[in-house]
């Protein structure tokens, strides 16, 4: 039976955020029930389609990459798919009429992993990060608003400011991996062998903005979606205070988490706020 299948798909999406991201996992079972398995269908497809880029070194990746677009495009099309996180995917795509833009925006993002290693301008640097950040939270936001062009429509920049600001403190706390493990530079302007306290500072800023601008949106989201999304925010904040913190040399040597305690006391202190009305 479909139903079955369909089941065993949107658990495997589950699966996929539980497995690759303990604190996105966590943030997203804070969600409402009727929202939560949606958010695991979009994470497991984007987590699927950075894997691709990021780790399947000894594997042919442009070929694995391209069949993986040519499949999420038949998955919409059909309304099914043999690949279980495209067939949950498309599932959301269609319950919430997400725009093709968005998860385009994304493979584009994604395919430039592939050849692009330095980003030189600010004007490619957003670009990129539109389409690996922004444009997730446009899809969890269309998610979150249930179709409610309006809420949707007024709540859109600062959900793209949060996918900024969360993919940013990324670039910041993966700095080695990235520019050693695979060669990448993100942030223009800025060289990883002599990357100074200025220049990490000045990152620090952009991200500082960028979660202030965010904010304002947080507090305006449904019930249902408000508590999950603070809670990742909190520990964004929580991680990008220790990544200010430590010497920029620091940065280039070693790739900082939060530990298990401290995330714990960020979703305690989250769901108090949250319950005393201070969100």
């Amino acid at each position: 039976m479909k139903s079955i299948f369909d089941t065993v798909s949107r658990n495997c999406s589950k699966t996929v955020t539980e497995c690759y991201s303990t604190s996105f996992s966590t943030a997203t079972r804070i969600l409402g029930s009727s929202i939560r398995q949606d958010i695991y269908n979009i994470y497991g497809f984007v987590r699927l389609a950075d894997e691709i880029v990021d780790t399947f070194h000894n594997y042919p990746k442009e070929a694995l990459f391209n069949d993986f677009e040519k499949q999420m495009y038949a998955a919409i099309k059909h309304k099914i798919s043999l690949n279980p996180i495209l067939n949950s995917f498309q599932e959301t795509v269609h319950k919430y009429q997400i725009e093709p833009e968005l998860y385009e925006a994304f493979m584009s993002s994604m395919y430039q992993d592939l050849h692009q290693k330095e980003y030189h301008t600010t004007e490619e640097y957003q670009n990129y990060i539109y389409g690996s950040a922004d444009v997730v939270g446009l899809m969890c936001l269309r998610v979150f608003t249930k179709n409610n062009t309006q809420m949707y429509d007024a709540l859109k920049a600062s959900a793209m400011k949060l996918g900024s600001a969360f993919q940013k403190v990324n670039f910041l706390r993966d700095l080695k991996a990235d520019a050693i493990g695979l060669g990448r530079g993100y942030f223009p302007n800025t060289d990883f062998e002599n990357f100074s306290e200025q220049s990490k500072q000045a990152i620090i800023l952009e991200i500082e903005q960028d979660f202030k601008d965010a904010k304002i949106g947080i507090t305006q989201l449904p019930i249902e979606a408000k508590l999950g999304v603070y809670t990742a925010y909190r520990y964004y904040q929580k991680l990008l205070q220790k990544l200010k913190a430590a010497p920029a040399k620091k940065l280039k040597e070693q790739r900082f988490r939060v530990p298990n305690y401290q995330k714990a006391g960020v979703f305690a202190q989250s769901y108090i706020n949250y319950h005393l009305n201070l969100i």
